[in-house]
C-alpha cells in the first residue's frame, strides 16, 4: 500500500513538472559543462562540490521524469561511482577517480538522452519546455562522447594528440571541450585523435550531430501538426 501510495504521488508529480523539469535539467547541465568545469580548469577547486551537487540533481531530475524503477539502477551505479570518485579525490587522487567519474557520466548522459528524448518526442503539443528539451539531448550526447573520449584517453596512451589524460582539475573541461568541438564540426586545431578507435568514436559523434537538428527538425514539426488537429 504504502509503495503504491508514494508511485501514485510520483507520477502526479511527474505529469505536472515534466515539462519544466526538462528546463531545469538543462540550466543544470549547461552550468555543469560550461561553468562548472572551466572555472575548476583554471583553479577554483570549491566549485568541484557544485559539479558533483549539479550531477546529484540531474540523476534525481531524471529519475522523476521518467519514473521507472529500472532506471534506478544505472542512476544507483552513477551515484555510487560519482560519490566513491569525489570522496577519493579529497583525500588520495588517481586516475581511478577518472575512471569512477568518466563511468558515472556515460551513464549519466546515456539514461538522461534516452529518457529526455521518449518524453521530448512523446505526443502532445510542442511547449518551449520541450524544445529546451531538444537541446539537453544534444548536450547529454556531448556529454556521453566526453566519457568515452576519457576512456579512450585512460585505456590508450596517446590516443589523442594536445590533450593528457590524467587526474586533472583541467581534464574535465579540456574533455567537454574536444567533444563539443567534433559534435559541431568545427574543425580540430589543438586537439585531435590519432588512434584508430579515438578517430571512430569523433566519426560517429561528428555524423549524430550532423543528422541530429534535421531529425529533430522534422519531429518537431510533425508534432505540432499533429497537436493542432
Amino acid at each position: 500500500m504504502a509503495y503504491a501510495k508514494i508511485k501514485s504521488e510520483l507520477r502526479v508529480v511527474r505529469e505536472r513538472w515534466s515539462d519544466p523539469l526538462l528546463t531545469a535539467l538543462t540550466v543544470l547541465l549547461t552550468l555543469m559543462l560550461f561553468v562548472f568545469a572551466p572555472l575548476q580548469a583554471i583553479g577554483f577547486k570549491s566549485f568541484q562540490l557544485l559539479d558533483f551537487a549539479s550531477a546529484l540533481g540531474i540523476i534525481a531530475g531524471i529519475y522523476l521524469l521518467s519514473g521507472s524503477p529500472i532506471v534506478v539502477v544505472p542512476l544507483l551505479a552513477a551515484l555510487a561511482m560519482a560519490s566513491t570518485a569525489a570522496i577519493s579525490r579529497l583525500n588520495t587522487p588517481s586516475v581511478i577517480d577518472v575512471y569512477l567519474f568518466g563511468g558515472a557520466l556515460f551513464i549519466m548522459g546515456v539514461t538522461m538522452a534516452i529518457v529526455v528524448a521518449r518524453t521530448v518526442f512523446a505526443a502532445g503539443r510542442v511547449t518551449h519546455h520541450r524544445i529546451i528539451g531538444a537541446i539537453l539531448v544534444y548536450l547529454s550526447i556531448a556529454l556521453t562522447f566526453s566519457a568515452l573520449f576519457t576512456m579512450v584517453g585512460l585505456i590508450v596512451p596517446n590516443a589523442f594528440s594536445g590533450m593528457s589524460f590524467k587526474d586533472d582539475a583541467a581534464l574535465a573541461s579540456n574533455v567537454i571541450y574536444f567533444s563539443f568541438v567534433t559534435l559541431t564540426s568545427t574543425g580540430y586545431g589543438d586537439v585531435f585523435p590519432v588512434h584508430p578507435v579515438a578517430r571512430s568514436l569523433c566519426n560517429l559523434e561528428t555524423i549524430i550531430g550532423q543528422l541530429y537538428p534535421a531529425t529533430l527538425l522534422a519531429r518537431l514539426v510533425s508534432l505540432e501538426i499533429e497537436g493542432r488537429r
